[in-house]
């Protein structure tokens, strides 16, 4: 969680005057975490600060009380969570939209529990987490730590970018092999349309996620072997149990262990939620968030991911 400043960059040039929502301190339960921001602007918002009573009237408010504000989501708004949240309203424009790689801002002189926050993140060359310090608040900006790598601008790939585009932690490179196959390209999505697709596997880091899905089955090939060849944090195929065990075996063919193929996730999704594109994607959406969320480490020690 962090200050999407490129998310905000873009509201700006699309709609002028935007107002961002974050939560910046929690009490008890609450429907999102410290951090979780929305951005509202004339005529509508992006984004979630856990939706219900509080959203709607955050979002009313927003571009009338800025500053901080606290809430009782029980008394106060009528949610079933019992705890409070403050609240940090700042509305931006093209000349306000900050910079840095933390943002600190509170009432008056900044306290000096604050600058060792600053000072510690920049000597660690990390940004600190989300959370108030003597009445400042203070936010690390979003910097895109997961590599994730689309082979095909399908129904499938399309699927998945719509799927996994507003998730921030994602930096997504979107490869196919002309830019006709492409549709209207979500904003912070980077699109490689090349001719060779599997020589631009060399492009990727090596702790990349990759899920491959283009229109051809020698192309998907081409693209398991450039991979295993590489080397990656995870590589998902789409196909069928059948197609799998004839890939397994021209790879084998290629000079690949089975132990370097059996790294390779095939069929990726999940077969009990169907096979139309938008089930496959959360299939896959749930097996990539459940990786993370469960062992950060395997996505920068390739040897260790695995999505069985």
């Amino acid at each position: 969680m962090g200050f999407d400043l490129d998310g905000l960059r873009a509201a700006v040039a699309a709609h002028g005057r935007v107002a961002r929502v974050v939560i910046a301190e929690v009490v008890g339960s609450s429907p999102r975490e410290v951090g979780a921001a929305m951005l509202v602007w004339q005529g509508g918002q992006s984004g979630t600060i856990g939706g219900g009573a509080l959203e709607w009237q955050a979002a009313q408010a927003a571009f009338t009380r800025t500053g901080f504000s606290r809430h009782a989501l029980g008394p106060e708004l009528g949610q079933c969570c019992g705890g409070a949240v403050t609240l940090l309203t700042e509305v931006f424009d093209a000349t306000t939209v900050p910079e840095g790689d933390v943002i600190a801002r509170g009432p008056g002189d900044r306290p000096l529990a604050v600058q060792r926050v600053l000072d510690r993140a920049r000597a660690q060359g990390a940004a600190s987490v989300a959370q108030m310090v003597q009445g400042w608040f203070i936010e690390p900006v979003l910097r895109p730590s997961r590599a994730l790598w689309i082979w095909g601008a399908g129904h499938v790939g399309r699927a998945l970018v719509d799927v996994l585009s507003p998730l921030p932690d994602w930096a997504i490179t979107w490869v196919d092999t002309g830019p006709e196959r492409f549709p209207d390209i979500p904003d912070g999505i980077t699109a490689l349309p090349t001719p060779e697709p599997a020589r631009a596997m060399a492009l990727a880091p090596h702790h990349a996620h990759h899920l491959i899905l283009t229109y051809s089955h020698e192309l998907d090939l081409a693209l398991c072997h450039a991979a295993l060849e590489h080397g990656f944090g995870f590589a998902g195929l789409i196909g069928s149990d059948t197609k799998w065990a004839r890939f397994r075996k021209r790879l084998r063919a290629l000079g690949h262990a089975d132990a370097q193929i059996n790294r390779i996730c095939c069929p990726i999704g999940q077969k009990q939620l169907g096979k139309a594109p938008h089930a496959i994607a959360i299939g896959v959406a749930a097996q990539l968030l459940t990786l993370a969320k469960r062992d950060d480490r395997e996505w920068t020690h390739p040897s260790s991911a695995s999505m069985g």
